[in-house]
């Protein structure tokens, strides 16, 4: 038996990151084991099913507007595991589950700055600065 079959694992699903592999070692860092896969190869539903502890979907070139262009594996939402989403992998996460993508007036790159709009149980003490 292989030992990368018998560890647990984040899976890293890349839709054409550049930060796919700075993803990979900072998990890596965090004394994880992870592996990457190209997201064409996501519909393999077998590779979820060997020792897979959560999903990273990968950024990339794309946005929601253009994801005809990527075939996106809804089914990878319906595990019983953690999943983040990283731009587009956010984006698509957020459109399959019913949310909505709004396309800015400027294209971002890089540190974004963010305001709360109102309330939410997902944002509490996001926006609160902690001292050291």
């Amino acid at each position: 038996m292989l030992l990368e079959n018998s560890l647990k694992k984040i899976l890293i699903i890349d839709f054409g990151s550049q930060f796919t592999q700075l993803i990979a070692r900072k998990v890596r860092e965090l004394g994880v084991y992870c592996e990457i896969i190209s997201h064409h190869k996501s519909n393999n539903i077998k590779l979820l099913h060997k020792n897979v502890s959560g999903l990273i979907l990968s950024g990339g070139p794309l946005n929601v507007y253009q994801s005809k262009k990527v075939k996106f594996n809804k089914n990878l939402l319906n595990f019983d595991i953690p999943v983040l989403g990283i731009c587009f992998g956010h984006q698509m996460i957020s459109k399959e589950l019913g949310g909505k993508v709004k396309q800015s007036k400027s294209r971002e790159f890089g540190l974004a700055k963010v305001k709360k709009l109102r309330e939410s149980i997902l944002t509490k003490d996001f926006f609160t600065k902690k001292r050291k």
